[in-house]
């Protein structure tokens, strides 16, 4: 299980409806979401993922979408990080 970010819980504390929404999901779609925004190389890109995460749980979207899923926990999806 990874760990919520400093940035992101930053961002989760200036929003409380994307909060709320957040406090709803379970446990393995945080860990979803804080794997998405985290294995990104640019600061930029990190940026990116964190705006549209606000968008996707206010659109009531509880996962990444188009994404293959954590290779920390899932090795099938570790060809996808290489």
């Amino acid at each position: 299980m990874h760990k919520t970010p400093k940035d992101l819980q930053e961002v989760l504390n200036k929003n409380p409806d994307v909060l709320e929404k957040w406090n709803s999901l379970t446990p393995l779609a945080k860990n979803e979401w804080i794997c998405w925004v985290t294995i990104v190389k640019k600061s930029e890109t990190r940026k990116e993922h964190l705006v549209r995460l606000q968008e996707d749980l206010q659109k009531g979207r509880r996962r990444p979408c188009c994404w293959p899923g954590c290779p920390h926990r899932r090795p099938s999806a570790q060809k996808w990080f290489k």
